[in-house]
């Protein structure tokens, strides 16, 4: 550099310096601010400990916002530090005293995330979609609606779309639906535009990912079956006193904000994450003519369909089957292998999948680790406290924001939902002359929705995440957007339904 620089100008310099000011500024900002959270003290409620927990999650949150580093590796960081300092773990009370954590029992609970189910469901999304592009179903699948929407970029959007609502009702996990079954299609189709994560990847590649992400958290809030985090939610406020409703009721209340999100998010997605590529007859053509190519189905891709086709009945009977989405997506790995469509090299070569399952398993444990320390308690009692003196509109509304904003601090719908339905339950009976069943319901319906805030948020986010078409810091931009758009067209839209329909439901 000693001997290059000299020869730029002024402004090139410059230019260097800020570069490398805004590197160290994202490198410096999660320290700086996880210690000005730190020195701020715990507030009363809270331990020492328990704050210094929370310092490193907001830590961490915000590194994995500026991304200075690989996202899991930070991940990797924030569990070291809650594992060296002890922090994060679930308390464990005998005889009425606090028994330390021990150095054992702090490295199987940071170490914890990686037995998680959802995380290996999306590390083995992964290794579906290498199955799909070795055995050419993949690209197969790809030409064929390139030729029939490949004339507009957006009726490609609107295809993957109405592909995901199809499956919503009968796969309840999102994260099987969109990595398993969607992730593999938009992942054949970007190359043919010659679009990549690392090259072109807004020609069309951004654009069908994040429609790929919006759509899915859409189908995930109209169905009461569309994600495992809602019949779940349900349960958990009967248990706290709350009755809500059944699937039929659920969707019947969701429906006008449903589909109109479902309508208007591809269009969005359109103008905010604008594909360069917007169509063409010739694309359509050229893809027409690829396809004729390719004759008749070769072996590969006849055993990949079958394996698919097996995946599938058992994703959407998991319940009367027995069998857990999980599990189902191991055996695909294991019959890919068989059936030579994947080789052994390929499981242990493929990177993306590894680097999702470090990452998130991660993640996992740091939020849960937030509800071990009580912070979560302390919020609801801090909240509650304010709310009560509230009418029942400012307080319901205020709730549902509060209900939203939380899910930036989860790695996990189910966890979320764990954590906060009995916690928010408990404050709608709280609140004077309010109806605690039709404050729930409110809460409950945009669950899904609020997903697309973060690129953990959800079982499907970190498949669209580590697929490297959406950068982090445009990933988050996205997500706070959309999270917006969609809140406010529930509380305008659905709100108001809602207290109209809910008393023919109930």
């Amino acid at each position: 550099c000693s001997h290059i620089i000299p020869n730029f100008t002024q402004q090139q310099k410059n230019m260097i310096s800020k570069l490398s000011f805004s590197s160290l500024g994202k490198y410096l900002a999660p320290i700086i601010v996880g210690l000005i959270v730190f020195a701020i003290g715990a507030p009363e409620g809270l331990s020492s400990g328990a704050w210094i927990f929370v310092s490193i999650f907001a830590a961490l949150v915000v590194g994995l916002i500026l991304e200075p580093m690989p996202p899991a590796f930070i991940g990797m960081i924030a569990i070291t530090l809650a594992v060296l300092f002890r922090v994060g773990m679930p308390v464990v009370e005998k005889a009425g005293k606090i028994v330390p954590t021990t150095a054992a029992q702090a490295i199987n609970w940071g170490l914890s995330g990686f037995s998680n189910a959802i995380v290996w469901l999306i590390f083995a999304a992964f290794m579906i979609g290498i199955g799909y592009q070795n055995s050419g179903l993949g690209r197969r699948i790809a030409l064929f609606l390139v030729q029939k929407l490949g004339k507009s970029s957006l009726g490609l959007g609107y295809a993957i779309a109405i592909t995901d609502l199809i499956l919503a009702p009968f796969i309840p996990s999102n994260a099987a639906r969109s990595g398993g079954t969607i992730y593999p299609i938009v992942s054949s189709i970007c190359p043919m535009f010659d679009s990549y994560p690392d090259k072109n990847p807004r020609r069309i590649g951004s654009y069908l990912c994040w429609i790929s992400l919006a759509t899915t958290c859409v189908s995930s809030t109209l169905f009461l079956t569309g994600q495992a985090p809602n019949p779940l939610a349900v349960e958990l406020a009967a248990k706290s006193g709350v009755s809500t409703v059944n699937w039929t009721s659920w969707f019947l209340a969701v429906a006008p904000v449903g589909i109109i999100l479902f309508l208007i998010t591809p269009i969005l997605t359109y103008y905010l994450c604008s594909p360069e590529v917007k169509g063409s007859p010739e694309i359509a053509e050229w893809a027409k003519e690829e396809f004729h190519k390719l004759g008749a189905m070769s072996k590969s891709e006849i055993a990949m369909a079958i394996i698919s086709l097996i995946a599938l009945t058992l994703w959407i009977g998991s319940s009367t089957f027995g069998v857990n989405p999980t599990t189902t997506a191991l055996v695909v790995i294991i019959l890919m292998v068989l059936f030579k469509i994947i080789t052994w090299n390929d499981f242990l070569a493929n990177k993306p999948a590894w680097n999702v399952l470090t990452w998130f398993a991660t993640l996992v444990p740091m939020a849960a680790g937030l509800k071990n320390v009580g912070f979560l308690d302390w919020l609801a009692k801090s909240a509650g406290s304010y709310l009560v003196g509230l009418d029942v509109t400012m307080a319901t509304l205020g709730m549902l924001i509060a209900f939203c904003v939380l899910r930036y601090f989860f790695a996990s719908g189910t966890a979320y939902v764990t954590a906060m339905v009995g916690l928010f339950a408990a404050l709608a009976l709280q609140i004077p002359g309010a109806d605690a069943s039709q404050i729930m319901i409110i809460l409950l319906l945009p669950m899904g929705i609020m997903g697309i805030l973060t690129p953990y948020g959800t079982g499907h986010s970190p498949v669209w995440f580590a697929s490297g078409y959406v950068k982090g810091p445009e990933f988050w931009k996205l997500g706070a957007i959309f999270g917006i758009i969609y809140l406010v067209i529930f509380i305008v839209i659905g709100i108001p339904w809602i207290e109209f329909i809910l008393p023919k439901l109930i």
